[in-house]
């Protein structure tokens, strides 16, 4: 007689221990280095916890709720989602949304929730993605209902989408803003011309349009084809995703073992195998001894390096465990380079094979 294999309880029926509360002296912790978001009024942790994995319906209550508390209690005070984060999509929000009514619910005015619209996320025309008006405000109104949110502090434009019109992808986030359903408005993935573009409207409008989320890091430099210096002289803060590279920039895959089981590279997941060439590994563990010379690991230079540039506001990194949050907090320690440290980074920069 077979048996019938056991199944993972539903996220929603598992159980939350008793009611926490956040360590008195998280402000004092390695995690609360904070920098002004460009020329807004708002300060951002120089880490923040990004939850576009680890935290859908694939992982459990029990895991995600270990993240979350450390991050909070050191120091880290923004936690960035989108409406399609998560497996299935909207998972993210939800299960973030549960842990705010349990666990963070006294400490609303301290935390910074940002989420996003731009690509697809429902059924039918008006999910698409995109930058319409429909989509974006009736995503907004979604993505509170799923948190249990009156107002998000930061809502972005999660896509530049060339086949709407710019002012109106701006006049739903000013919409979003002047009904207190958002406190400032971003943008991500926008080119230089294109940012351009949405900050002259956003001023025109009287849009608090205050920061850029574009991906960067040591395998992914094209931010510094104009982005960088655009932001800097626009007054917006940066918000950088993917600063290690999906985790090439990790001690992940310069063992033996260049495939290590349920990596994103064996299951081609953002990252394919072409991305492990025998010249990008020696290049890799060429920046590897770098790090270690300098007293840290491949990550933690990974995001050094990003924050050296103080246009950078705040690196989005995410986590599985607790362990490896605290390792990405380490790259405050030390953030100045060397002029040979710099150079040794250039020469082993080059565009990282994502998919």
């Amino acid at each position: 007689m077979t048996s019938t294999p056991e199944l993972p309880t539903p996220i929603a029926q598992q159980q939350f221990d008793p009611m926490w509360s956040a360590a008195p002296d998280r402000y004092e912790a390695v995690g609360a280095h904070y920098r002004r978001c460009g020329r807004s009024g708002l300060d951002l942790p120089m880490i923040s916890l990004g939850l576009w994995h680890n935290f859908g319906d694939d992982h459990s209550i029990g895991s995600q709720r270990e993240i979350l508390r450390t991050a909070f209690d050191l120091g880290i005070t923004q936690f960035d989602l989108a409406n399609n984060y998560g497996v299935p999509y909207g998972s993210a929000e939800e299960n973030f949304g549960r842990h705010m009514a349990h666990d963070f619910k006294p400490y609303r005015d301290e935390m910074i929730i940002v989420s996003k619209a731009g690509y697809d996320m429902w059924a039918g025309p008006y999910g698409a993605g995109g930058g319409g008006r429909k989509y974006i405000l009736a995503s907004l109104d979604q993505s509170l209902a799923r948190m249990g949110l009156d107002y998000v502090d930061i809502f972005y434009s999660h896509r530049f989408d060339e086949t709407t019109p710019l002012e109106e992808t701006m006049g739903a986030l000013e919409q979003a803003v002047r009904s207190g359903k958002a406190l400032y408005a971003g943008i991500s993935s926008y080119g230089p011309e294109q940012t351009r573009e949405a900050v002259g409207i956003a001023r025109r409008i009287g849009l608090p349009l205050v920061v850029h989320q574009p991906r960067y890091s040591m395998l992914d430099r094209t931010v510094e084809k104009g982005l960088l210096e655009v932001c800097g002289e626009l007054g917006l803060g940066m918000a950088v995703f993917s600063p290690l590279a999906q985790g090439l920039l990790t001690s992940k895959y310069l063992g033996d073992d260049r495939f290590p089981k349920g990596s994103r590279v064996t299951e081609q997941r953002y990252l394919s195998p072409e991305a492990l060439s025998d010249e990008r590994i020696a290049r890799l563990r060429a920046l590897d001894a770098l790090a270690g010379e300098r007293g840290q690991t491949l990550a933690q230079m990974a995001l050094s390096w990003l924050l050296r540039d103080e246009r950078v506001t705040t690196v989005l990194v995410g986590a599985s465990s607790p362990d490896q949050l605290r390792d990405s907090l380490g790259a405050l320690d030390r953030l100045a380079f060397s002029e040979d440290e710099l150079a040794l980074i250039d020469e082993h920069s080059l565009p990282a094979s994502l998919v």
